[in-house]
């Protein structure tokens, strides 16, 4: 399925039929790995969203924790009582293990929720996110950027990653975090421009989650990259 063409300069924007079957795609491997991804429609209306939940060990330390490391990088043999998150990032898996988490009484679980959505604005998709604890403590704006694992926080505070906000989730009326679409296109046309150069079918859901997921602590499956190609092609 070849994607309509935006409005862009470079003509790299996505129509909402491919952001639905990039979506589909990645559901259906998603079901395969048994790793927690979903499509969830919204009651009345033909709107949908992408959503996952990971459940992560990270240290809070006391209520109001501030500054305490909870993302999912810090220790991935803690990770996943609920999923089995993979992040793309090996030589941080390696690099943080005992060392992170050397005082494990201040660890606790920490619940990040993941959506994706369709922004016909921006024709681009978005990722809202959020955490707590499990006695339903909200991370603040502050905690969430204190705990972004120090590899990820300067390129995090350099453009195009400091468009994170909190604001009202579109289709259920909550608070989430989000990153602004408005520079997608600017971080996604290299990769794009690349794929169409070779002239290869590319699944743009998974090619920009596997940039923005990372920073966020959401890691994408390199078989993914593979198995969510078929009938995708990049947007002309």
């Amino acid at each position: 399925m070849t994607g309509e063409r935006g409005q862009g300069s470079d003509g790299f924007c996505l129509d909402e039929g491919t952001f639905r079957l990039g979506c589909q795609l990645l559901v259906q491997h998603s079901r395969a790995l048994d790793d927690g991804w979903s499509w969830e429609e919204v009651q009345g209306s033909e709107e949908g969203f992408l959503k996952k939940t990971v459940l992560a060990v990270g240290r809070t330390g006391d209520p109001p924790a501030q500054g305490g490391s909870s993302w999912p990088w810090d220790d991935q043999d803690t990770l996943r009582p609920e999923e089995d998150q993979v992040l793309q990032d090996k030589d941080v898996e390696e690099a943080d293990g005992d060392e992170e988490h050397a005082d494990s009484d201040k660890a606790s679980v920490i619940r990040y929720e993941y959506h994706v959505l369709y922004s016909c604005s921006y024709q681009a998709p978005v990722l809202y996110f959020r955490a707590s604890t499990l006695d339903g403590r909200p991370l603040s704006l502050e905690e969430m950027w204190d705990n972004v694992h120090p590899n990820y926080r300067t390129r995090l505070l350099q453009g195009p990653w400091d468009t994170i906000t909190q604001q009202e989730h579109p289709l259920i009326g909550q608070p989430f975090f989000v990153l602004h679409p408005c520079r997608t296109q600017e971080f996604m046309t290299p990769v794009l421009s690349a794929a169409r150069a070779e002239n290869r079918s590319v699944n743009y859901i998974v090619s920009w989650l596997s940039l923005v997921g990372p920073v966020v602590g959401l890691g994408v499956p390199l078989s993914y990259a593979t198995a969510c190609q078929p009938g995708v092609d990049t947007p002309e």
